[in-house]
């Protein structure tokens, strides 16, 4: 929830992020469930021409109205005088690009500005159900102009959960009165999800990178929840490198719940 006045050069970039991110999203849905070129990268990680389509758009934009911010994207090489920058865009252009090239709804483009280690702008676009989620430090969170506050709980009985299947099946195993919903590929709306309260409780994978994480996080914690490792450690973005260990995230009773539940048998959730 909002907690000072935005910086109003923030608030300025808002418009210009937004329109941006919505771009890129338009972009993809253009060549949503159509034949296009795709291939994998690191032997495993799915790449198509759309991703590099909206990349370009995303940096031509954000870049040429922010010249001196650094640049870090899933789909570009990697720009190391980010790390000495005080300002990075976080950029992913397709989250869930498995999803996006088997013609299923849940991937978005994600974008967040990041100061100091922690994001404090944000956009986030699910094109197929045209949800635009935005976020700002100090400046609450917001789905489609509709001001977003994460319900909660002091128990975890009932949630409804979401993450990788092996985590779900142990959190199970512990708590058998929980809800674990449908795979949602991308893991930046998984997360963007809590924000908006149609899931309780979101787990990252020890693979996510800061592109996957950076906007959700800002729209998680401005809605009023948490977003951290499973050791309560609060997530760092521009670090040399964007891999992270397993998160969690859900409104903040139910965040310190998990928590507590993980620190009783860490093992079973590693």
């Amino acid at each position: 929830m909002p907690a000072a006045e935005p910086h109003r050069e923030l608030v300025a970039h808002r418009e210009m992020l937004i329109e941006a991110v919505r771009a890129g999203g338009l972009l993809a849905l253009q060549a949503f469930r159509s034949q296009q070129k795709s291939w994998l990268k690191d032997g495993s990680s799915p790449v198509s021409e759309s991703d590099m389509a909206v990349n370009a758009l995303l940096h031509d934009r954000l870049r040429r109205h922010t010249p001196g911010y650094g640049w870090l994207s899933e789909e570009s090489a990697d720009e190391p005088a980010r790390l000495a920058a005080e300002r990075v865009w976080v950029v992913d252009p397709i989250d869930g690009t498995r999803s996006y090239l088997a013609g299923s709804p849940d991937w978005c483009v994600s974008v967040a500005l990041v100061a100091g280690g922690r994001p404090v702008l944000a956009a986030l676009y699910a094109p197929v159900a045209d949800q635009m989620f935005v976020a700002l430090a100090g400046g609450g969170a917001a789905l489609n102009g509709r001001e977003l506050a994460v319900p909660d709980s002091d128990s975890i009985s009932r949630s409804r959960l979401a993450g990788p299947r092996g985590t779900l099946e142990r959190l199970a195993r512990h708590i058998p009165d929980v809800e674990s919903l449908p795979r949602i590929g991308s893991l930046a709306l998984r997360l963007a999800r809590v924000a908006e309260g149609t899931v309780d409780i979101a787990f990252a994978s020890g693979r996510s990178h800061d592109w996957d994480l950076a906007a959700a996080d800002l729209l998680v914690h401005e809605a009023g929840g948490m977003m951290t490792t499973l050791a309560g450690e609060q997530v760092i973005y521009n670090r040399p490198s964007p891999v992270h260990e397993p998160l969690v995230a859900a409104a903040r009773q139910r965040h310190a719940a998990m928590l507590a539940l993980i620190r009783g048998d860490p093992a079973a959730f590693q």
